[in-house]
C-alpha cells in the first residue's frame, strides 16, 4: 500500500473553501485535518503534529500569522502555507518572513496542491537520515544531517525554505545561479509569473541573517541571478 504524502492541517473558517481544500488534498492522498478557529487548530496540532499547515490569515478568534508562529515554535519542522485574500506586498513579505509560501484568494486548487507538495518536498526529512558530511563555503557550514547552519562558528536560525535556498547556492559554489533555476530547484515552480518576487524576498532574508555575522556573502548579478562571494 502506498503511504500518504503527508498530513495537512487546514485552518479555514469558510466551510465552502475548507471543503474544497479538503476534498482536493484527500484526492491527492494527503491526510487532512480541518479547523475553523485558532483554538481548534492548536488542539489538533498538539495531538497530531501535522507535516504542513494551510492557514487562512483572518480567523474568527485570531490572526493566522500569529498562529503560524506559535505552531512553528512548537514544531520547528512544520511547513507553513498561508492562504488569504490579502495580497499587498507588505502582507506577503511579512508572512514569508517565517512561513514557506503564500497563496492569494481566489486561488486555483491545482496550484494549491502543487505548492503544498513542493513545500513538503523541501521541508520534510526521512525518518532516519544517514550521516552526511557538512557543506562548506568559506566560513559558512551547513549540517546536512540536522539541517542547521553556522557562520564563523555561530548558529544561523533559518526557516526550511531559507535553508533550501542557501544550500542550493552553496552547492553551486561561486557560480551565479539564474533566478529561474532557483525557482525550479528550490520552489519547484515550473511556470511562475515573471513579476514574482519570492526569490528576491528570500535572498533579502538570508542577507539580513548572514551579514550580521560577517562580510556580505550573497552577490547579485542584475538581470541574471545570485551567487556566493
Amino acid at each position: 500500500m502506498t503511504t500518504a504524502p503527508g498530513t495537512v492541517l487546514v485552518v479555514e473558517d469558510e466551510p465552502s473553501i475548507a471543503d474544497v481544500l479538503t476534498i482536493a488534498l484527500r484526492y491527492h492522498r494527503f491526510e487532512v485535518m480541518t479547523a475553523g478557529t485558532v483554538r481548534e487548530a492548536r488542539a489538533l496540532a498538539e495531538r497530531t503534529r501535522p507535516d504542513a499547515a494551510l492557514l487562512d490569515v483572518m480567523l474568527p478568534d485570531g490572526d493566522g500569522r500569529a498562529l503560524g508562529r506559535e505552531l512553528r515554535s512548537r514544531q520547528p519542522e512544520l511547513a507553513l502555507v498561508f492562504v488569504t485574500a490579502r495580497d499587498s506586498p507588505a502582507e506577503i513579505v511579512g508572512a514569508l518572513g517565517f512561513g514557506d509560501d503564500y497563496i492569494t484568494k481566489p486561488f486555483n486548487i491545482d496550484e494549491v496542491i502543487a505548492r503544498v507538495t513542493a513545500v513538503l518536498r523541501r521541508t520534510r526529512t526521512a525518518d532516519v537520515l544517514p550521516e552526511r558530511p557538512p557543506l562548506r563555503y568559506g566560513d559558512l557550514e551547513l549540517d546536512e544531517t540536522t539541517y542547521s547552519a553556522h557562520r564563523a562558528g555561530r548558529s544561523v536560525e533559518l526557516t526550511p525554505t531559507e535553508y533550501a535556498l542557501l544550500r542550493f547556492l552553496v552547492r553551486n559554489g561561486g557560480r551565479v545561479v539564474p533566478k529561474d533555476q532557483l525557482l525550479r530547484h528550490v520552489w519547484q515552480y515550473e511556470h511562475t509569473p515573471p513579476e514574482s518576487t519570492v526569490v528576491e524576498t528570500y535572498i533579502s532574508y538570508l542577507r539580513r541573517k548572514l551579514d550580521a555575522l560577517g562580510p556580505p556573502l550573497i552577490t547579485t548579478r542584475r538581470g541574471v541571478g545570485y551567487g556566493l562571494a
